[in-house]
């Protein structure tokens, strides 16, 4: 009888200790959820997040298409919530796919969701479950709450974001009529907290920076390693690449981009407000490039205000004891909108300057990205900035041009607006995180990012 009384003591302690904590946040839970499918791309295997949702989406009344591509366990996820039609659709997109991990480097399971801090823990927490988290159970309240709508919300899921070959643009070839809309909201832009967790600023990105593949190459003679020549391939790349390092692009600001430099002299410290400023306004050239310094000390905002190099592949050699006669480098060059890929080429040429090297695209038939920006005029646009400042009182509020690439161009190449955001506030030791080490979003940003999202719907959405 004693063991039972104190089994039944003990068994209520538990219950009262498991009743005092508090419940894990919905849109949290819901990212433990996603973090714990590994959908590293490659090879993604995107359709297990695909169902997952669907289970989830179905049963509130979302009509499910999920759209296979020709690889197996990669598909995208098409859910629809009708509403009475008088008003053309409104888009969410996300993508379930994430970049790989260096799990040597991580102090917690990259994929186990772990909690810590108050903080979500693993791959995709900011790039993009997190954001799959927040849109999700944005449009799961609509359904649950029974809002009157006045517009279709269609709600994407896609593969191939990470790694392209049938991401949206893909889809879009078959799938067309059904991610149609007036306007879509993507990621693209931050909600910047300083480290006491104050947002400074919510950007939205109206347009994005394009990707621009160039392959390097240097020639050299082939020979035995013990008998090296002045000709030697890798050392010549080796030199082209000392040049390019040392090189940057002049800054162009587009529109958007004098906006949002406008609100960062407003809300940044010094020497920053000044630099910012100058930046905006001086002919000076001493001064710009003084504030080019002070900028650029940031990676971030050295990559809005111009074209960037960035080598990402080399290869060159086969043997230990064999000099190659050619190496390789590739670059990853991000571009403001309207640049020609040839003129990248041109300036590479000229900056290397070298007979033994030659610069090429690695598709030759890339050509320049000349979309406009998407208007700050649209209903879903001013939405988005009404329910920022109202969510983030003391912050501003600024269109941004995405210093990345995304998925949006399925529906800018068609002229459709897309707006851009990482709906939760992150700060700058958290984006270094994002496709690095200990990804992670604080609990509170999720719940203060789905809340936004969620209004801004019901905005423009709902039956007035």
């Amino acid at each position: 009888m004693r063991l039972i009384a104190a089994g039944a003591l003990s068994a209520a302690v538990l219950s009262a200790s498991l009743a005092a904590q508090p419940a894990v946040d919905p849109t949290a839970a819901l990212l433990q959820e996603l973090i714990r499918l590994d959908t590293s791309n490659p090879p993604g295997r995107e359709g297990q997040i695909d169902e997952l949702l669907a289970s989830k989406l179905r049963p509130l009344g979302f009509e499910i298409t999920i759209v296979p591509t020709p690889e197996a366990g990669k598909s995208h996820l098409i859910a629809r919530l009708r509403g009475d039609g008088s008003k053309r659709p409104v888009l969410l997109a996300s993508h379930a796919d994430v970049v790989g991990v260096e799990r040597d480097k991580w102090t917690v399971d990259p994929f186990g969701g772990v909690i810590q801090d108050g903080h979500v823990y693993g791959r995709g927490a900011i790039d993009f479950k997190g954001g799959v988290a927040v849109f999700t159970r944005a449009v799961m309240q609509l359904a649950e709450r029974k809002i009157p709508l006045a517009r279709d919300i269609i709600y994407i899921v896609e593969a191939d974001e990470e790694a392209a070959q049938y991401n949206t643009s893909w889809l879009a070839s078959e799938h067309w009529a059904q991610m149609d809309c007036e306007f879509a909201l993507n990621e693209g832009g931050w909600i910047i907290a300083d480290d006491s967790g104050r947002v400074k600023y919510v950007s939205i990105s109206t347009a994005d920076k394009s990707s621009v593949g160039v392959v390097v190459s240097a020639k050299g003679t082939s020979t035995h390693s013990s008998m090296p020549r002045p000709d030697n391939a890798i050392f010549t790349l080796a030199k082209a690449l000392t040049k390019l390092s040392a090189y940057d692009f002049p800054i162009q600001l587009t529109p958007d981009t004098k906006q949002f430099l406008a609100v960062l002299a407003k809300t940044s410290p010094e020497p920053l407000a000044s630099a910012y400023a100058t930046l905006l306004t001086s002919t000076d050239q001493a001064k710009l490039a003084a504030a080019d310094r002070e900028i650029s000390r940031d990676p971030l905002m050295h990559a809005i205000i111009r074209n960037t190099i960035a080598p990402v592949i080399i290869t060159g050699g086969f043997r230990g004891n064999v000099i190659p006669g050619s190496a390789d480098a590739t670059i990853n060059v991000r571009t403001i909108p309207g640049t020609d890929p040839k003129d990248v080429v041109r300036e590479f040429e000229l900056l290397v300057d070298d007979p033994a090297v030659t610069v090429r695209l690695v598709n030759p038939s890339t050509i320049a990205v000349r979309t406009e920006p998407s208007s700050q005029q649209t209903e879903l646009y001013q939405a988005l900035e009404r329910h920022a400042r109202k969510t983030f009182p003391a912050a501003e509020v600024t269109p941004y041009l995405f210093q990345a690439g995304t998925d949006a161009g399925a529906w800018r190449s068609r002229g459709i607006p897309v707006y851009g955001i990482y709906p939760y506030p992150i700060t700058a030791d958290e984006l270094t995180r994002m496709h690095g080490n200990d990804e992670r979003v604080s609990i509170e940003s999720l719940r203060r990012g789905t809340e936004m999202i969620f209004d801004t719907l019901v905005d423009v959405a709902g039956r007035k």
